[in-house]
């Protein structure tokens, strides 16, 4: 098979005819048509023969593909049943390729590393549709997975609010949440007019490289108190923590902040991932379980 065929608008447009295939807004589905982003994804992830990828919503198989053409192996994970056939002819000349009809957010991503991807570290790569991103990114750094780094296609705004610091109008629970368990860089932005269809907004390419070590706290008190913080980010973080789901009232939120030395009124969008763990650790003694 040409390379470019799976890249190319006119090509696309007769396979999805030859099955019949429509695109399902509900999958937020978006195919990619440019080739020179599916090769930068493939280089930028540092795909190499020794690497084991899991691809998420291989779609037709454009990515996929490029990702056979230099990896060990590749396991797609493709929820729309439709398109196994399209998939089972675009790929027939890969031999190191598997796709699995399923949902990632119920698949056993763990018993399938194991089973099929070598048992790991692997390599995620994935084009992802709006509505299920943060649910998918959350499953794949927080399960414990046996992941090194992780290549999503999101919506850019999204990734511009994974990346955002303290400070910044875009930082928030999603920042914090994703720099918990990772160093995230935006690695190439994607314009709305290389997808079929074409999205109403632009996408980019964003890796996440698992830290081998996170911050010593307790995780459910920690995320509770980052997520009650930015719940009303305009109030000062005294103000917003006496609204919390443990009880506590706002003496004791004073006496917590003053302990944990964070400024009264700061707001949570200037706090760095450190200030949550100093305030989640010095919390009095909380019964959330």
């Amino acid at each position: 098979m040409n390379n470019e065929r799976l890249y190319s608008p006119k090509y696309i447009r007769e396979i999805l005819d030859k099955y019949g295939f429509r695109f399902s807004k509900s999958l937020g589905q978006n195919f990619l048509i440019d080739g020179n982003i599916v090769r930068k994804i493939a280089q930028e992830g540092n795909i190499t023969k020794e690497d084991y990828v899991l691809e998420i919503g291989p779609g037709i198989g454009t990515l996929t593909e490029e990702l056979a053409l230099n990896a060990k192996k590749v396991v797609g994970v493709e929820l729309d049943k439709s398109l196994l056939p399209i998939l089972e002819e675009t790929l027939k000349d890969y031999d190191n390729v598997e796709i699995i009809h399923g949902d990632i957010l119920k698949v056993d991503i763990k018993g399938l590393i194991e089973e099929k991807l070598g048992g790991g570290p692997i390599k995620v790569v994935a084009n992802l549709p709006y509505y299920v991103t943060t649910p998918i990114i959350a499953k794949l750094i927080e399960e414990d997975l046996n992941i090194e780094s992780i290549i999503i296609m999101i919506q850019k705004e999204v990734a511009h609010r994974i990346i955002a610091s303290p400070g910044n109008k875009q930082y928030g629970s999603l920042s914090v949440f994703v720099n918990f368990y990772t160093y995230p860089e935006i690695l190439i932005t994607v314009p709305k007019t290389v997808f079929m269809p074409q999205p109403k907004v632009d996408s980019a390419v964003i890796k996440l490289e698992l830290k081998e070590e996170l911050p010593e706290v307790d995780r459910k008190v920690f995320f509770q108190v980052v997520k009650t913080a930015f719940s009303k980010r305009r109030k000062t973080l005294l103000n917003s923590l006496s609204s919390n789901p443990w009880g506590l009232d706002k003496e004791q939120i004073r006496e917590t902040l003053i302990k944990a030395n964070i400024p009264l009124e700061i707001r949570a969008e200037n706090l760095k991932i450190e200030d949550f763990v100093k305030i989640s650790k010095t919390l009095p003694s909380l019964d959330i379980y």
